[in-house]
């Protein structure tokens, strides 16, 4: 199907679709290893969405973590924010499937459409109401039946173990922020709760399709998320079931 045909939620999937192919082609034909291999993923997939968006939806504007922040994009009326690889480090470290393609676009004070790729999964998730059913892969088989709330493995927030024990829940830690929204919305864990610093790239694309899947969607104090501002820095994250919001951010305002 051309590109030109699809509407603003298919072509979110089809680019991080496709930036995800090139990612998974770079890793295994390229020869480059750690922080060079990194580095050319990031610059390729990122070169892949300006391209397309460019050549797809030329009137509208780009916030990408890898490009010059084009301060037009405050009175657009279209601004597309994608992290053309969320998780560089699980990336570049073989054997890792925890990272993510995120493509996402704003509109009039809200986000419109998103799209989630797991390229490593083979699988990109949207942001649409379609029923996804339980399934495992992005973390082990549980040991027992608590729910699970992610966090990073590497800032994990200073509530998360209080988090946990307020939903009757462990802790369980995960690579990019695209993967562990994604575990929430794969019914793989109950919560990602991040409070260790992100940008608006790290959470557009993931927060579109999980609100759209019904999840709560929100910041540590209980506030609203709002994209497309002058500071792109939205330091934290809450994605979690619905029945759990409450007892959430109890004890994540307490933080904030």
């Amino acid at each position: 199907m051309s590109s030109e045909r699809l509407d603003d939620r298919a072509l979110a999937g089809e680019l991080a679709t496709a930036a995800g192919q090139l990612l998974l082609q770079v890793r295994s034909d390229s020869g480059l290893s750690g922080k060079e291999l990194g580095d050319a993923g990031d610059l390729r997939a990122n070169d892949l969405l300006l391209s397309r968006l460019a050549a797809d939806r030329p009137g509208d504007l780009v916030l990408s973590e890898e490009s010059t922040d084009d301060k037009r994009r405050l009175t657009a009326s279209r601004v597309w924010i994608v992290d053309p690889l969320d998780g560089t480090r699980e990336y570049r470290t073989p054997g890792h499937s925890d990272w993510a393609v995120h493509v996402a676009l704003w509109s009039a004070g809200r986000l419109i459409a998103g799209a989630v790729a797991l390229p490593a999964l083979g699988i990109t998730y949207v942001d649409d109401d379609a029923p996804i059913e339980p399934v495992a892969g992005l973390l082990p088989p549980p040991a027992d039946d608590r729910l699970r709330v992610v966090v990073s493995g590497s800032r994990p927030p200073a509530f998360s173990d209080v988090v946990a024990e307020a939903v009757g829940g462990v802790v369980a830690p995960l690579g990019s922020a695209g993967a562990k929204a994604m575990a929430v919305v794969r019914g793989e864990a109950a919560a990602y709760v991040h409070a260790g610093g992100q940008y608006e790239w790290d959470s557009a694309a993931p927060v579109a399709v999980a609100q759209a899947q019904g999840l709560w969607c929100g910041r540590i104090d209980g506030s609203q998320l709002v994209y497309n501002n002058d500071d792109t820095y939205l330091p934290d994250l809450i994605i979690c079931r619905p029945e759990l919001t409450d007892a959430i951010v109890g004890v994540t305002s307490r933080y904030s």
